[in-house]
């Protein structure tokens, strides 16, 4: 990825904010994953492997590279949000690049552009097998700034 931007932070209690809603998440409980690194529009999550999270061939399954890359877009974008506001995908594109063979899944995500409504981020996933990172995905994502929801369900 190219070098950080820096962004305008518009809720001084950012990291709390992003921490607790990373910790509702169930599809993020389910799948093992830790938010372990958070600063104004960026955003690392890793997921150990666990037999439970494979395909046929025992590398870590598509669909939780894509999970983990969008909850990394989305909170990256959600770092530059208000205090009042709450995040949404609405769209996002993956490459998979290389099979995600190893011992643990990373997503570090980037916020490309942050307007007032949509930010546009993107994310690469690597594996890491023995020490070394391989990069297995790289994800486009478009989040939607939902100005003065809640960021806790119905």
């Amino acid at each position: 990825m190219t070098e950080k931007p820096r962004f305008e932070v518009l809720d001084p209690d950012y990291e709390r904010r992003v921490r607790d809603s990373f910790d509702r998440q169930g599809l993020m409980k389910h799948l093992g994953a830790e938010l372990v690194s958070l600063e104004p529009g960026a955003v690392e999550i890793r997921v150990p492997f666990r037999s439970e999270l494979t395909q046929q061939h025992g590398y870590f399954h598509a669909g939780v590279t894509g999970a983990i890359a969008d909850s990394a877009c989305g909170y990256a974008a959600y770092t530059l949000m208000a205090a009042e506001d709450s995040v949404l995908t609405v769209e996002y594109k993956i490459n998979l690049l290389a099979p995600a063979d190893g011992e643990e899944l990373v997503a570090r995500a980037l916020v490309v552009r942050s307007g007032r409504t949509l930010k546009v981020c993107t994310a690469d996933v690597f594996v890491r097998k023995g020490g070394a990172e391989n990069h297995c995905a790289t994800v486009l994502s478009t989040i939607m700034c939902m100005a003065g929801k809640a960021d806790r369900p119905r």
